[in-house]
């Protein structure tokens, strides 16, 4: 949770506000789309259906909830500012926002009294408080009293009703990026999730990641083949390194992905493949990928996996990269029956649960 005082937030509000005042994402399927028109619409829900993806209209005029823990914002503390995703209408700066347990993007304080509005909700047998865009009257989630202080409310938000930008990148022009800013936003992670042929062609999708590379790490071979990591005696384990821009996407959403596409309560398998070679396991180079790793293993442990996750987390010491014809093999071998019948359901999987994170082909 942020450490806040209200003069630092009176000081933040100035300066965003001057950054809403130009559009900064454009929407040609939405008409409606704007970031700085204020003027409240009035926009049947027939209409909406039109023009909206499925998901989003759900949620947004059918008042429906995504699930916990599967948007790629409760947990992410980027700097920038969130946007009503049906209207464009302002919603939300970073600094009003808070890390809760809940599973969904929450803020303690909304960016004007305009830009939400509030109802009754008593459905369900329970009596809640229903939060609304401010102009296009579009459900965002509810607004509870258990938020942290100054406010001490909590707006619990789906992360599909929420666009988000951070400060200093457009999502239709990166132009304003020197070289500089592009490299320094470039991270990379080093995962081992089973066979590294289906942990590549899922990141290979993810809006993001700009390359993905097959490899071996851990143990202790020096450059090892794939013949001497098969044979389990090098401790090596089958990864995948991930270059991502940190802009665009986040080692949260990364590791939501990565635990979403392999078992990780299973040591030292996956599926048929067996071995050390094919165990679970997050290699960090520093202490804040360390940190990221054990937090999100203990979330899920709590809520999701009953306290079974074997993955390990281990110091990235050195990555190897693979033969040349391990990288990029799902995508040139998708016929062979190891990719149909085993890399296939994976992507499947991955493009079901992170459909609006899918790179545009």
């Amino acid at each position: 949770m942020f450490t806040l005082n209200a003069c630092g937030q009176s000081t933040n509000k100035k300066s965003t506000k001057e950054k809403s005042m130009q559009n900064v994402i454009n929407k040609p399927e939405n008409p409606y789309y704007s970031n700085t028109d204020t003027k409240k619409l009035n926009v049947s829900n027939e209409e909406w259906k039109k023009i909206l993806p499925p998901n989003l209209y759900a949620v947004a005029r059918e008042a429906d909830t995504e699930r916990a823990f599967t948007g790629t914002m409760w947990n992410d503390e980027t700097k920038g500012t969130y946007y009503c995703s049906v209207c464009g209408y302002k919603l939300f700066e970073s600094n009003q926002k808070f890390t809760s347990s809940c599973g969904w993007p929450s803020f303690f304080e909304q960016d004007n009294k305009e830009s939400i509005i509030f109802k009754p909700d008593n459905s369900y047998g329970m009596r809640r408080t229903e939060a609304l865009c401010g102009r296009c009257n579009s459900h965002l989630g509810h607004l509870f009293d258990d938020g942290p202080e100054p406010t001490g409310k909590r707006y619990c938000m789906n992360a599909v009703s929420l666009d988000f930008v951070p400060y200093k990148v457009s999502t239709t022009n990166n132009s304003n990026l020197d070289s500089s800013d592009s490299e320094q936003a470039k991270q990379k992670i080093v995962l081992a999730g089973g066979c590294f042929w289906c942990v590549e062609a899922v990141y290979e999708n993810l809006q993001g990641v700009e390359k993905v590379v097959s490899g071996y790490a851990g143990g202790n071979a020096i450059n090892p083949s794939y013949e001497e990591v098969c044979s389990g005696r090098t401790g090596a384990a089958e990864v995948v390194e991930i270059t991502y821009d940190k802009t665009k996407t986040n080692l949260d959403e990364i590791f939501q992905v990565f635990f979403t596409v392999h078992d990780p309560t299973t040591l030292n398998r996956q599926g048929a493949d067996v071995g050390t070679q094919y165990r679970s396991a997050i290699f960090y180079k520093n202490a804040e990928e360390k940190k990221a790793a054990e937090s999100i293993i203990k979330e899920l442990n709590e809520k999701v996996f009953d306290g079974k996750i074997v993955t390990s987390i281990e110091k990235l010491d050195e990555f190897y990269p693979a033969e040349s014809y391990h990288q990029n093999y799902y995508a040139q071998n998708q016929n062979k029956p190891y990719c149909q019948m085993v890399i296939q359901p994976k992507v499947e999987k991955f493009e079901k649960v992170f459909k609006d994170r899918l790179k545009k082909n």
